[in-house]
């Protein structure tokens, strides 16, 4: 066989092997050319909420594509994004009353960097047009947001002479049960950026309380709370990148509700179609919404992406977030979390391992810290072996399975996870 002139992401090109051929997949698993059935313990990069095959999310699509695929959505609107965007305002924190969408989570926080820098210049402060990040962060790989992922320990660092210079302020260290004086020093941290430089901050982007490809760090609700209280007192705007953490993946429907608070601007993608297509929402206030309405030229957005509004995209959207309600996913999500903590974060001999930094749960995502990355290497090809799909990063060797995972299939991945430092 040929090799396939697929041109696979993150691959070190001298090094890699071929990837195993997915053919069709059900539930939870998925399964390859050769028979093989491997369970997904990381959904598809943390989308496939649903699992794979979903009767109801597959006729949905089929449904739509019988009436009406794809049409631009500039100067023209269909029931299905009507309907989308009525339900995710409805479902998000209170407040965000308007809906950009967009085609990728990437792309959906390069909208809300643009509608945060045109909100100012349209308030006649057009100085401000930098953002301020955290350390740790990972906002996507499109241009706009390499500029603001970690510029140390992310990924990105061989661009940094091309991308545009923003700011940062440390990580967050509180864990999510931390001590009012530990949430205390980084809410401190953060202060001191703002005062240094909020007058030319237009806003402070955040992955809430889950800094996910950035090392999966895992942070207070506190925090939340106080960098809301700072964003008004310096008048920056609050920036939610939910794109990993919405739709449950931090046990709540979003990062933000932990909290009880509402960012400016809120970002969804992944799991807003249950991982069936590609799509993205960027949620604003009546504030920065009502800010472009004017006269002048300057105050259309400019910002259209072709596939905006795709009808089969909102349909399914619709359809997924429709199966979540209706079948109490937030209590699946639960008990996900019960065996993980059970499996994971109450197993002493793990964090008495001497490769094991650090063990972390939250909602239905564990992770596994080490101190050096070696320590995962032939980590993915051992799980295969016992059937799972495992797919680390740097120093974590992480989980995030579909919601519908069975308790005895949940109990599995872990296992595998621990049977590696065995």
């Amino acid at each position: 066989m040929t090799q396939s002139p697929v041109w696979h992401p993150y691959a070190h090109l001298l090094t890699q092997q071929a990837a195993p051929k997915v053919v069709g997949g059900e539930g939870a698993r998925f399964r390859l050319e050769n028979g093989e059935t491997l369970l997904d313990a990381t959904c598809s990069w943390w989308c496939m909420i649903h699992g794979y095959s979903h009767p109801r999310l597959v006729a949905a699509i089929k449904a739509q594509a019988d009436t009406l695929c794809h049409v631009m959505l500039g100067g023209l609107t269909h029931e299905p994004a009507d309907r989308l965007a009525r339900e995710l305002v409805r479902i998000t924190p209170t407040g965000l009353n308007h809906v950009f969408f967009s085609d990728s989570g990437s792309v959906g926080m390069e909208v809300a960097m643009k509608m945060a820098v045109q909100y100012y210049h349209l308030r006649g402060k057009p100085e401000k047009h930098r953002m301020l990040s955290l350390m740790k962060a990972y906002h996507g790989d499109t241009s706009g947001c390499m500029a603001v992922c970690d510029p140390e320990e992310g990924m990105h660092s061989l661009f940094a002479g091309y991308l545009p210079r923003h700011h940062f302020a440390p990580a967050p260290t509180a864990p999510y049960d931390a001590a009012p004086e530990t949430v205390a020093q980084d809410l401190a941290a953060l202060r001191a950026a703002l005062e240094r430089h909020h007058h030319e901050i237009a806003a402070l982007l955040m992955e809430p309380l889950l800094q996910a490809a950035g090392g999966l760090n895992m942070t207070s609700p506190e925090y939340l709370k106080g960098a809301r209280e700072l964003c008004d007192e310096f008048d920056v705007l609050l920036v939610f990148d939910e794109v990993a953490t919405g739709f449950g993946r931090t046990g709540k429907l979003f990062a933000a509700d932990h909290a009880a608070i509402t960012p400016d601007i809120m970002v969804l993608s992944k799991g807003l179609t249950g991982g069936y297509l590609g799509h993205a929402a960027t949620l604003a206030t009546d504030r920065v919404h009502d800010a472009f309405i004017g006269e002048s030229p300057l105050h259309a957005f400019m910002h259209g992406p072709t596939f905006m509004g795709n009808p089969l995209a909102c349909r399914v959207a619709l359809e997924s977030l429709a199966v979540f309600e209706e079948e109490n996913y937030l209590d699946k999500i639960a008990g996900l979390n019960r065996i993980l903590r059970t499996e994971l974060l109450q197993e002493p001999a793990l964090h008495r391992h001497p490769r094991v930094r650090d063990v972390r749960v939250l909602g239905a995502t564990a992770v596994i810290e080490v101190h050096d990355a070696t320590a995962l290497q032939g980590v993915a090809a051992f799980a295969r072996t016992r059937g799972v799909w495992l797919r680390p990063f740097g120093r974590w060797l992480y989980t995030m399975p579909a919601y519908i995972t069975p308790e005895a299939d949940m109990r599995h991945i872990a296992q595998v996870m621990k049977d590696w430092f065995r």
